[in-house]
């Protein structure tokens, strides 16, 4: 058996960043005195039998060993930080064929959910003048936190280590391989399946400090009440190690093991959870109704990926070999497998992606917005002071509970899924990050929607909530949403929410407006109703009812 790439033609990408106006300030009084915050109270601990352990809770799935990377005995170049620091200490090469005259292709924003978190520009939603920092004339009082674990193995089966059998089966009857292929000769699968890679562990924790940094101030309403945080996370073991490694930034090591409370829900078929809603929405994983970006996705790849992969059989050798790169990139620091590709292949995997989530978990899926509806319940409910209704996926028996469902908290951390994370972004009704006609999965990427998967749920995604004071507004209270940096812009999708170049919107009005759209979900409907979903249509998340 000879396995051979064919070559396929890319198209430069270039990037212009924009700069920021040089500002003016005034030294106030107080510059440049020492002054310090207490955290945490006096006379507070974690209570361990209220927040028990993972080894208490159980339920971690699977947890197979990899083989520890070896970058430094095995890649080619030493990995400088040089580049983009949320993607440090991760080594990505040049796409083939590249030429000095092409700039730099960083590939490792084309992989979907498999890429590493960046920024991204608020001018990509419309606001190219709008910051994450604080506006002018505003005061933060409080930030919710909805994130995604870190870099993580394949989960069990996945294609990567299909195609790793493969290879192995060909050696009982023989294969070779040559030029760039060479490797393959003596190629193992190092990987192992569900569990956090190191650079996924340094994601979470990174971004622990991050919010530290931005948000460290509201930990002096905790110390005001004596009460400690409550973060939380599913049993999972990559969900509860990503809750202790953001902890450890955020909070510092070991002062996270009792600065903070780690809420694990049981990630379970049998048990709701707003965190793992597909457990208990069975329409969620039927080809024809939650799961249709799967089945658009994988015929997409078969035409994509003729020319790239004619001798590998399928399509799903195509996405295996490429899922290589990225996996072996952000577990082991370097792939060989990443330099087979052109900027057209990777471009053509990105867009694999964003069939596969625009239709599973956007607005082209029926079960999307049902999905998001829990956290989107508990959002309100934490605003409103209120139990939330028990209509969803959310587990009533713990949301019911102040100990476990806090309604006073200045921050607030849950971790979850990148499904998870999009489900939500679709329940919440931010259409600018889903501007334009539904995705052509005949034709290809036209560019004709803001949609792109790396953008929205990468490893490591953030979607936060700013909620802050602002005097010189009409309503005082104002509130706003950022997703990896990029502000979100809401006057066009939240009725009674103005145009505003910093995002913002009239804390009341939005919680009336996202109050309604809870409402009008219907999770009985979408999750257990037989209907048939069909690609090419913008759903809003929702069912179709004829």
């Amino acid at each position: 058996m000879l396995f051979n790439l064919s070559k396929v033609a890319g198209l430069a990408l270039v990037i212009d960043a924009a700069s920021a106006a040089a500002i003016t300030v005034s030294a106030s009084k107080d510059a440049g005195s020492t002054s310090s915050d207490i955290f945490p109270p006096k006379s507070t601990s974690v209570n361990s039998k209220q927040f028990p352990g993972e080894d208490v809770v159980g339920f971690p799935g699977p947890t197979p060993t990899g083989e520890e990377a070896a970058a430094a005995q095995t890649a080619p170049l030493y990995p400088y930080n040089t580049g983009p620091a949320k993607s440090f200490p991760l080594v990505a090469p040049q796409p083939k064929g590249s030429s000095a005259f092409d700039g730099n292709f960083d590939i490792t924003k084309y992989w979907g959910n498999l890429s590493p978190w960046y920024s991204v520009s608020s001018a990509d939603y419309g606001l190219p003048d709008a910051s994450p920092l604080i506006p002018e004339g505003c005061t933060i009082n409080q930030m919710l936190l909805l994130y995604r674990h870190g870099a993580r193995y394949p989960t069990s089966g996945a294609a990567p280590s299909t195609f790793s059998a493969k290879v192995a089966n060909a050696t009982k009857v023989g294969f070779s391989v040559t030029g760039e292929l060479s490797f393959l000769a003596d190629w193992t699968y190092k990987l192992g399946a569900e569990l956090l890679t190191p650079f996924g562990r340094s994601q979470n924790f990174q971004l622990g400090v991050e919010y530290r940094q931005l948000y460290g101030e509201l930990l002096n309403n905790f110390t005001a009440q004596g009460a400690l945080p409550v973060f939380r996370t599913e049993s999972q073991d990559r969900m509860v190690k990503t809750a202790e490694n953001f902890a450890a930034g955020f909070f510092g090591v070991p002062e996270y093991l009792n600065q903070v409370n780690i809420e694990i829900l049981v990630e379970n078929s049998t048990v709701n959870n707003s965190g793992a809603p597909y457990d208990v929405c069975p329409n969620s994983n039927i080809a024809s109704r939650g799961s249709i970006g799967s089945t658009v996705a994988a015929l997409f790849a078969q035409n994509a990926f003729n020319a790239t992969l004619a001798r590998l059989n399928s399509e799903a050798y195509a996405i295996a070999v490429l899922q290589l790169c990225s996996y072996e990139t952000d577990a082991l620091g370097y792939s060989a497998f990443c330099p087979l590709f052109t900027k057209q292949d990777f471009e053509n995997y990105e867009y694999y992606y964003d069939l596969s989530f625009y239709y599973n978990n956007g607005p082209g899926g029926p079960v999307s917005a049902a999905q998001g509806k829990g956290y989107l319940e508990e959002w309100i409910a934490r605003f409103n002071h209120t139990v939330p209704p028990a209509n969803s996926a959310l587990n009533e028996t713990f949301d019911n509970s102040s100990t476990y469902f806090p309604l006073n908290q200045s921050i607030y951390a849950d971790a979850t899924h990148e499904v998870v994370v999009l489900d939500v972004l679709t329940a919440f009704n931010l259409t600018a990050l889903f501007d334009g006609p539904a995705l052509n999965y005949t034709l290809g990427n036209e560019g004709l929607n803001t949609f792109v998967a790396s953008k929205l749920v990468p490893f490591a995604t953030h979607f936060t909530t700013q909620i802050m004071t602002c005097p010189a507004r009409n309503q005082t209270k104002q509130i706003r949403f950022i997703v990896n940096d990029a502000v979100v812009p809401v006057s066009n999708s939240h009725a009674g929410c103005p145009v505003d170049p910093d995002g913002l919107c009239g804390f009341d009005t939005m919680v009336g407006v996202l109050s309604k759209r809870a409402a009008e979900i219907d999770y009985n409907y979408d999750c257990f109703a037989n209907y048939t979903a069909k690609p090419g249509v913008n759903y809003n998340g929702r069912a179709p009812r004829s």
